[in-house]
């Protein structure tokens, strides 16, 4: 079984621009209004600073970073929103290449891009045990944590849905440009229904309409009408008819398989309110 397709052919170029890339300017941090709260964490529990933070490396050796909103409060429970970075490429290339960081810091949530790790079953284990580490320094809502990424990234933040071991960690996940196919999944069972938002490109080469596989996997395990979709924001199609948590969402798009796509605002109100996309 080849559950894993890594997009090896990138990776020279993109460890050429890794070399370069380190300790780079972080973007601007986004200020959140913080509203009624959700939860808390006690005063002083969560030493985790406010600000973008580097140098963090995981029991399994995962170099990462995390970036909080610019006015985090230490006290207040956020979301975490883990990205994970394509083949080859460092935490710093994956920040950029995304361009998450002001706006889903300025949405409230925390940010933490993480190496890319070669892909395989226990590595997947391993980039999921990091949420669980960044709660014991940052006021993080562990039921709270959404996943996203790109080629690799997003194999890795599906990979986090499906496996046994890791499935209950993410609440939503978002791939980008993954290496999956849809008869890689039949080799799954259904999970309880979890919202998934499917970004692939109709012209990506390297893994040629294999979103529209996943997407129609999805749909069927989140008891959507699979025949039936409707078009949403940012020009995806939302399966109609799916379960209560189970929004679905494949949004196509025209660039390459190195392409990130322009949907981070999408992405962030799909994880944020996914009831709105059913």
């Amino acid at each position: 079984m080849r559950l894993f397709r890594s997009a090896c052919a990138l990776v020279l170029l993109h460890l050429t621009l890794t070399a370069c890339s380190e300790n780079a300017q972080p973007p601007q941090l986004g200020t959140f209004v913080y509203g009624k709260a959700t939860g808390h964490c006690p005063s002083g529990a969560r030493p985790g600073p406010a600000g973008a933070t580097d140098g963090k490396v995981s029991p399994y050796g995962i170099k990462y970073m995390v970036r909080t909103p610019s006015n985090y409060d230490a006290a207040v429970t956020h979301p975490l929103l883990m990205v994970y970075a394509p083949a080859g490429q460092s935490r710093w290339a994956s920040e950029r290449l995304t361009g998450l960081t002001t706006a889903a810091t300025g949405a409230g949530f925390i940010v933490v891009y993480a190496d890319h790790l070669q892909l395989n079953i226990p590595a997947i284990e391993w980039l999921g045990a990091i949420p669980a580490e960044i709660a014991t320094e940052w006021c993080i809502d562990q039921k709270r944590v959404y996943a996203t990424g790109h080629s690799d990234g997003g194999t890795a933040s599906l990979a986090l849905a499906v496996l046994e071991q890791t499935r209950t960690i993410p609440a939503s996940v978002a791939p980008s440009a993954a290496g999956w196919t849809g008869k890689d999944l039949e080799e799954f069972q259904c999970r309880e229904p979890i919202p998934v938002m499917i970004m692939h490109s109709k012209n990506d080469s390297l893994f040629p309409g294999w979103g529209a596989q996943t997407s129609a996997w999805w749909a069927g395990c989140n008891h959507c009408d699979v025949n039936r979709t409707k078009s949403v924001e940012g020009g995806c199609r939302a399966y109609q008819g799916c379960a209560s948590g189970g929004a679905t969402l494949y949004c196509e798009g025209t660039g390459s398989h190195r392409a990130w796509p322009n949907l981070n605002h999408v992405m962030l109100e799909f994880f944020t309110h996914p009831e709105k996309f059913l």
